[in-house]
């Protein structure tokens, strides 16, 4: 859903139907990689490059992971360098800094693991 703002679309590799609402950002020169089923909420941002500290006119990129059956609620920040595992959920507003192992729920800022999720796929009313 529009508005996007990509900055290197070409940079951005989507799996099989990945659900993007709207106000999505990608910084996304170092590469972004989005698996199957994944679902991103409003206003996301996928950060990939970062200034160096020593020298602010060096970026230093790093790619962004995403896993299969993701779900990364509204108002999330990913921060370069980060892989998300599979089947696991971002909480609304997180700050994610650090990699997410899969089947985990993590939210806050820093993101942190809020729970593990039983790793069986669940059926529901569409299936």
């Amino acid at each position: 859903m529009t508005p996007v703002q990509i900055d290197f679309p070409k940079q951005i590799t989507f799996g099989k139907n990945v659900f993007i609402n709207h106000s999505f950002t990608a910084m996304s020169i170092g590469g972004i990689e989005i698996g199957d089923q994944v679902q991103i909420g409003p206003h996301v941002t996928i950060v990939t490059d970062n200034h160096d500290l020593d020298d602010r006119y060096i970026l230093k990129c790093k790619t962004v992971r995403i896993g299969n059956h993701v779900w990364i609620g509204a108002g999330v920040t990913i921060m370069p360098g980060v892989t998300v595992g599979d089947n696991a959920v971002i909480a609304g507003g997180a700050v994610v800094v650090k990699d997410v192992p899969a089947n985990a729920v993590v939210g806050g800022n820093p993101a942190k693991i809020i729970k593990m999720l039983d790793n069986r796929k669940k059926g529901n009313c569409s299936e």
